[in-house]
């Protein structure tokens, strides 16, 4: 395991990089500092041509418990210029997460509050273990979740996200399946090791597929059904030219495991 800050610690597993919040005693509470070191960290893994696939989670006993309260607190009398700076931290982060290149598989044992439950949002995959708890809890601080609803709105149908949004309550792992919020609920202890074996069979596959994926699944949504159809042909004709097709196909009538570049 490499330490590239205090706030994130970084493992590479062959072509699977796992990315874990490392504030257990602050129950890896986002500040600037761990936002700072996660997007470089995205930045880089995004970077990485060997890359195929990545794996968030946290350090300790719970996922992530949201914004950094005492950091919140200390913005009450900063500028609005400060106060926009800060918040512009936690979209880009989620940004790079929903629509970079890569696919991101989220491990969450414990608490993904807030916050920490916008991580998970943005992520393609969660894999929760049985006691884990979602919640979108900034009405119970007169706070709106207004950076993470954007994402979760993408995640659950519109009446799951105002009741999770506007009861700020807690859900189960097993409730917040049945919602659609998770794609896995594992035994306690197991998510991270069946989130890399998620993001291992995903990293199986093309890069060049994958990443064009999950730009289609970040595009679509903003477009009318026209618009839409026009820009999926374009890419259905395009993706038919590249080498990683031909050697999927290729693969495939010779019976033998593809080869991408």
């Amino acid at each position: 395991m490499t330490q590239s800050s205090q706030a994130v610690l970084s493992e590479r597993r062959g072509a699977v990089l796992l990315l874990r919040l490392n504030r257990p005693q602050q129950r890896n509470a986002l500040d600037a500092d761990l936002l700072a070191a996660l997007r470089a960290e995205l930045e880089a893994a995004h970077a990485d041509a060997s890359l195929r696939c990545l794996v968030l989670s946290g350090a300790g006993k719970v996922f992530s418990a949201g914004a950094d309260l005492k950091a919140l607190q200390s913005l009450q009398t900063a500028s609005s210029e400060a106060n926009k700076a800060d918040s512009r931290r936690l979209a880009e982060v989620l940004h790079l997460l929903y629509s970079g290149p890569l696919p991101v598989v989220a491990a969450v044992e414990g608490a993904a509050v807030a916050g920490g439950a916008g991580l998970a949002s943005a992520c393609d995959l969660v894999v929760a273990g049985e006691a884990a708890r979602f919640g979108y809890t900034e009405v119970r601080l007169g706070f709106v979740a207004a950076i993470v609803m954007v994402f979760l709105l993408r995640c659950v149908g519109e009446k799951h996200a105002r009741e999770l949004l506007l009861t700020g309550r807690l859900v189960s792992a097993g409730e917040a399946h049945r919602m659609g919020l998770i794609n896995e609920v594992v035994p306690d202890g197991q998510a991270e090791t069946r989130a890399l074996a998620l993001a291992a069979e995903i990293a199986g596959n093309s890069a060049t597929a994958l990443s064009t994926t999950r730009e289609m699944l970040s595009l679509l949504p903003g477009m009318g059904l026209e618009e839409g159809l026009r820009y999926a042909v374009g890419v259905n004709a395009w993706t038919r030219t590249t080498s990683d097709l031909k050697e999927g196909v290729a693969a495939f009538l010779e019976k033998r495991e593809p080869q991408w570049r």
